[in-house]
C-alpha cells in the first residue's frame, strides 16, 4: 500500500514515467508538453501530471494511478498551472539536487511562483548580510544557517499557506533520501555533467572563489559517484 507521498518514489511509478516519455516523443524526436503544446528540452523537466487527481483514496488503484491515459506529460511549470485550477491547498515539496553549477537554482527560478518558498543558500546569506552572490561571510554563517533550519521546519510540518516549497541540495544518496522522506518531497535531479559544471565555472564565476568552488564541485561528484556505486552493488 502507498501514500501519495511514497508512490512518486516507487519503481513502478518512475518506470511508466521513463516508457511513456519514450512512447510519446514526435516523428521530430521532440518530446512536447501537453499543457502548452511546447518541448521539453530536459529529461528532469518533464513530470507525470494525474489528469484525474490522485488522493490517499484512489492512490492504490492502478486504473487511476498507473493508467497511461490518465497521465500527461508536461513542463514542472506547467504543472503548477494545473494544479491552480483546483480549490483548496495542494502543498507540494521539490528536493531540487545535483552538481554546484549544475543549473538547480536556475531550473527553481523558472518554475517557482509567488506563493511558493524557496530554501537557497546563497539567498538567505544575501537576504541577511547583502553580501555577493555565492559569498558566505564567516561570521553570519551561523544566523544563516539557523534561518534554513527555521525555514525547513516550517515546510517539514506544512506550516502556513504556500503552495510548493522547493529545497535547493547538493546532497547525495542516503542524506538526500533522508531528507526526501522527511519533508515527503518529490526528487528533481538536475543531472549537468561534472565537465559541463566546470566549464559554467570556468566561463561564469559570477562572484564565486573558482579554486573553491572546483573543490566543491570534485567533492560533490565524488560522494555522488560513491552512492551510485553503492546502491549498484546494493542491486546485486
Amino acid at each position: 500500500m502507498y501514500s501519495l507521498e511514497t508512490f512518486y518514489k516507487t519503481k513502478a511509478w518512475e518506470d511508466l514515467r521513463k516508457r511513456l516519455m519514450m512512447e510519446r516523443v514526435n516523428e521530430d524526436g521532440q518530446l512536447i508538453c501537453e499543457h502548452c503544446g511546447k518541448p521539453i528540452l530536459k529529461a528532469y523537466d518533464c513530470i507525470g501530471h494525474h489528469k484525474i487527481e490522485l488522493t490517499e483514496d484512489n492512490v492504490n488503484d492502478i486504473n487511476v494511478s498507473l493508467n497511461p491515459d490518465n497521465i500527461m506529460l508536461i513542463h514542472y511549470r506547467c504543472h503548477n498551472e494545473e494544479h491552480e485550477r483546483f480549490d483548496g491547498l495542494h502543498q507540494q515539496v521539490f528536493l531540487v539536487h545535483g552538481s554546484p553549477c549544475a543549473g538547480k537554482t536556475t531550473f527553481v527560478r523558472m518554475n517557482a511562483n509567488k506563493d511558493d518558498l524557496v530554501v537557497d543558500q546563497d539567498a538567505i546569506f544575501q537576504a541577511i548580510s547583502f553580501c555577493d552572490p555565492h559569498e558566505h561571510p564567516k561570521r553570519v554563517k551561523a544566523v544563516a544557517f539557523a534561518v534554513r533550519t527555521a525555514i525547513l521546519e516550517a515546510i517539514k510540518i506544512r506550516q502556513g499557506t504556500w503552495r510548493n516549497a522547493w529545497i535547493i541540495s547538493s546532497k547525495t544518496g542516503l542524506d538526500l533520501d533522508r531528507d526526501a522522506d522527511a519533508f515527503r518531497a518529490r526528487l528533481i535531479h538536475i543531472d549537468t555533467p561534472k565537465d559541463e559544471c566546470l566549464k559554467r565555472l570556468r566561463a561564469s564565476a559570477n562572484g564565486r572563489d573558482v579554486k573553491a568552488w572546483t573543490t566543491y564541485i570534485e567533492d560533490y561528484w565524488e560522494r555522488f559517484e560513491a552512492a551510485a556505486g553503492s546502491a549498484s552493488e546494493g542491486q546485486a
